[in-house]
């Protein structure tokens, strides 16, 4: 028999057969062979990348490898302090680049810490504790409450054992386990005869066989897939290649065009020309843009902090401005990962249940008080769980179900401490699917209800008992169920005698009232969706539990497509084209394995959509990965999908990614704010030294000049526009086309006009000081001042674009806006005024009527791109009416 081979659909003697063991365990021998064969109970470790792999990975960029070309030619020239800025600016965006990423990978650590340290095993007929390492295919192993399960087992024998494989499957409780076989095609959480690797049991105990070990566990099937999983770039990561691409072959054309136009009809010796060139290069390219692009990626990561997201990749903020669908897990996602009693049905009443969670708090709205009681009493001594609170609320210790029925006793008016040991019981057993003990003369019994009231023969009615009505209680157990909530049966009879067996409830109960159980969606959660709707995001819920559960959650947290929820099963018969045709049809999709959700991922990546993938348990990691934002829970989520995600939420509240895409799409909004602001000063630059090589004329600034403006007051004037607020009604826009330039036709018209704007007032201003009787470095430092006089009311303009600057709302700004001004001036009059800086630069001291000149260069740039704004304006008005 292969590995885990349909060993949950075999008999259990079989399975021990096709091992090649028995109930008595492996000898001496044997194991040690097997051993050999098949190697340590641990997952494989895959190839790392080492630190200075990582580390020459931040230099794998474009524009990086531009501007480190530009340091190695200026080196080579002699400008060293040129050089040195230069690279600067490359090793500060390494360095933050190399400590920010490089730590997805760890998710594969996460899971090899999730296979047990030790074991309970029978060799050669004796019971010894083990490393779970050590474990082979065919040893046995006993299993008891509170153990993690050291590999994959076929259970070999059973007694009330329940396993919680919310890890693996999504399964809100604990699933109860026999040695029964099940059909080789069941789900992964169907197979009720296995006990997998890293689950923990809840109660219960059980012997079982190990059918897989290592790599050919569920587990080291989820560790394998995360090793083989792609990661993709983020959208802005291919925006920005594809810019700086398109940006580098311009310059490096332009450069090349001007060089041998300077050599060939200007006679110019080849060494002048190609200074020349340097400064076209250094006045070209926006040095200053990688770092501000990563500084305003790092403010966005701070703000989500604050939010209570952690962000573990810069890129990942502005890709959730572009997320087009989330796929949300449901168990601790949507819902809070907590069992309470919702619905009540007696003879008489149907009633609703308030409170919250495990909490004892609450109150049953109406009911006849002798039933509550009986119901309260049944749930609270017919219990083995407990209740317990903590700093963080209340929680329950033992099986969920239990626990909620404790909450229930209590807003029926029980104290649930109040519960003496019975004096005798029947514990669960998932052959009769009941459980009993005895109280001071009355058993007391809760199960299965087709189990339970096919032993009751009467009915609690507000007079007392009375007969049975079963197709009464047979279609309200339906209602309930349909309504996603997991139904049980309270029943009790008198009872005489000191014994109780399954003989002395086979008849002659009487059948008290039904409770619906359910994992209560977070009212945060139905919140959020909503705000995702309005924001154009399609919200897909992918979980492990069963369709109809799913299905009602999702219309209780408002999902739009929730009538054919599509299955795991029948996600299998499908092909990748009829699998994307048929994600469009449903918002639901249950009874998933890692390999579905991976696929539903992919899916959609297919059809264009920019997906967030939500989850929390290891089954979650492989398409965390491969999502392009994937998002883990903080506090109950796995360490394996922790690690293998974008960003945590530290409050496991859904609704922070509403408020996280807010944010991205306002990250987003600023970058593009960021070049629409940088390119233009770099055109104006570049124009005007092409304009003076092409007409014979002396360069208004100097190569040196224009990295100061490039790197000092460009970078501080940026920087505060990562600051700027998101703009009303952000989130009543669709998402952005993943595919859509971030150099759209607006910032393109706009660089361009503003490009020349900025060269006519270098130029300009340059000419009129020299026609004003200034000399070359007066002249050089009155067009240097100009520019960025420039820069600062062009700042004013960049922060709306649609919304007029010349306001008092616009003209005030924002705190970081009014401080780099403040900055900007305190340098430039450093720059112009300093005596060490006049000998560095080439600058002269100017007159209070000289700095006015430059300032009013400023103002009327705004005053004209404030009228281009209104007249484009006015023509998309003009078009829409």
């Amino acid at each position: 028999m292969r590995e885990n081979c349909t060993a949950w659909a075999s008999p259990a003697q079989d399975v021990l057969t096709a091992l090649d063991s028995q109930p008595d365990g492996l000898p001496p021998e044997q194991i040690s062979q097997r051993q050999d064969r098949h190697g340590p109970n641990m997952l494989p470790q895959a190839p790392r990348p080492g630190p200075l792999m990582r580390l020459a990975r931040q230099f794998n960029n474009v524009l990086i490898l531009v501007l480190m070309a530009a340091a190695l030619i200026t080196a080579a020239l002699g400008h060293w302090i040129d050089t040195g800025v230069i690279m600067a600016v490359v090793i500060i965006n390494a360095v933050i680049g190399f400590v920010q990423e490089g730590r997805a990978e760890a998710a594969l650590d996460a899971l090899r810490d999730m296979l047990a340290p030790k074991a309970n095993v029978i060799r050669a007929g004796k019971r010894q504790a083990i490393a779970g390492v050590d474990l082979v295919p065919g040893d046995i192993v006993l299993l008891d409450a509170g153990d993690k399960v050291p590999a994959d087992l076929r259970l070999l024998d059973v007694a009330g054992l329940s396993v919680e494989e919310a890890i693996l499957t999504g399964e809100s409780v604990p699933v109860r386990k026999s040695v029964a076989p099940v059909d080789s095609a069941a789900d992964l959480g169907d197979r009720k005869s296995m006990a997998f690797s890293g689950t923990m049991v809840a109660e219960g105990t059980a012997t079982g066989v190990v059918t897989a070990t290592g790599k050919n566990t569920e587990i080291g099937r989820i560790s394998t897939m995360m090793g083989q999983v792609q990661t993709l770039k983020t959208p802005l990561i291919r925006q920005m290649e594809a810019f700086a691409k398109y940006l580098t072959g311009f310059i490096l054309a332009l450069s090349a065009g001007i060089l041998a136009f300077t050599v060939t009809f200007r006679d110019t010796p080849f060494a002048e020309a190609f200074m020349i060139v340097v400064g076209l290069f250094v006045a070209a390219i926006p040095e200053g843009l990688p770092a501000v692009l990563t500084v305003t990626l790092a403010i966005g990561v701070q703000t989500m902090a604050r939010r209570n997201a952690i962000i573990r990749r810069l890129p990942i903020i502005e890709t959730l401005g572009a997320v087009s669908t989330i796929c949300s897990d449901k168990t601790g996602t949507l819902t809070r990962n907590e069992m309470m009693v919702a619905s009540v049905v007696t003879a008489a009443d149907t009633l609703s249940v308030t409170g919250d969670g495990y909490s004892p708090d609450g109150h049953i709205d109406g009911g006849h008080r002798a039933t509550l009681d009986a119901m309260a009493r049944i749930a609270a001594l017919c219990n083995t769980a407990a209740l317990v609170q903590g700093p963080q609320g209340w929680r329950v210790e033992g099986d969920p179900m239990e626990g909620a029925l404790l909450a229930f006793a209590a807003r029926a008016g029980r104290d649930p401490d109040q519960r003496p040991k019975p004096r005798a019981s029947i514990p669960f057993d998932a052959r009769y699917r009941y459980m009993a003990v005895l109280h001071e003369g009355l058993v007391l019994l809760k199960g299965a209800p087709e189990q339970v009231i096919a032993h009751c023969d009467r009915q609690m009615g507000p007079d007392g008992p009375q007969p049975l009505q079963r197709a009464y209680w047979n279609d309200a157990a339906q209602t309930i169920a349909n309504d996603g909530q997991r139904v049980l049966a309270l029943a009790q009879m008198d009872h005489g005698g000191d014994d109780l067996s399954h003989e002395t409830v086979a008849k002659g109960l009487v059948l008290v009232g039904l409770v619906g159980l359910i994992d209560p969606p977070r009212d945060e959660a139905i919140a959020a969706v909503a705000e995702c709707h309005r924001a154009g995001i399609s919200v897909k819920m992918i979980t492990g539990d069963h369709a109809g559960t799913a299905a009602a959650i999702g219309r209780q947290i408002g999902l739009e497509r929730t009538d054919t929820p599509l299955t795991g099963a029948e996600i299998d018969q499908m092909d990748d084209t009829t699998l994307e045709a048929a994600i469009r049809r449903t918002d639901i999709f249950a009874r998933t394995s890692p390999e579905h959700k991976l696929r539903l991922v992919q899916a959609l990546q297919a059809r264009g959509a920019v997906v967030a993938m939500t989850g929390d348990g290891v089954n979650d990691a492989p398409a965390l990965k491969r999502a392009d934002a994937g998002i883990a829970m903080g506090q109950k989520g796995s360490e394996a999908a922790r690690e293998a995600s974008d960003f945590v939420l530290a409050d496991d509240n859904f609704a922070s990614i509403a408020e996280a895409v807010k944010q991205g799409r306002a990250v987003y909004a600023n970058l593009k704010k960021v070049i629409t602001f940088l390119l233009p000063v770099n055109g104006g630059e570049s124009i005007s030294l092409i304009i003076a090589v092409l007409f014979g004329l002396m360069l208004p600034i100097t190569p040196l000049q224009i990295l100061w403006v490039n790197m000092v007051s460009s970078v501080a004037l940026a920087m505060s526009l990562a600051f700027e607020r998101a703009e009303a009604g952000i989130m009543r826009q669709p998402p952005r086309p993943a595919h859509a330039p971030i150099m759209s036709r607006f910032i393109l018209w706009r660089v361009f006009l503003v490009s020349i704007l900025f060269a006519i007032g270098i130029f300009g201003q340059f000419g009129l000081a020299q026609a004003q009787g200034a000399g070359l470095d007066e002249a050089r430092t009155m067009a240097l001042n100009t520019l960025v006089a420039m820069e600062v009311f062009y700042l004013f303009s960049v922060r709306y674009r649609q919304g007029a600057s010349m306001t008092w709302d616009g003209v005030k700004g924002t705190p970081a806006v009014l401080i780099a001004v403040a900055l900007v001036v305190v340098l430039q009059a450093v720059f112009t005024y300093l005596p060490v800086m006049q000998t560095l630069f080439d600058t002269v001291a100017l007159s209070a009527w000289q700095l006015a000149q430059c300032a009013l260069a400023g103002v009327i740039l705004l005053m004209v791109l404030e009228l281009d704004k209104y007249a484009a304006q006015t023509w998309k008005n003009l078009k829409t009416t």
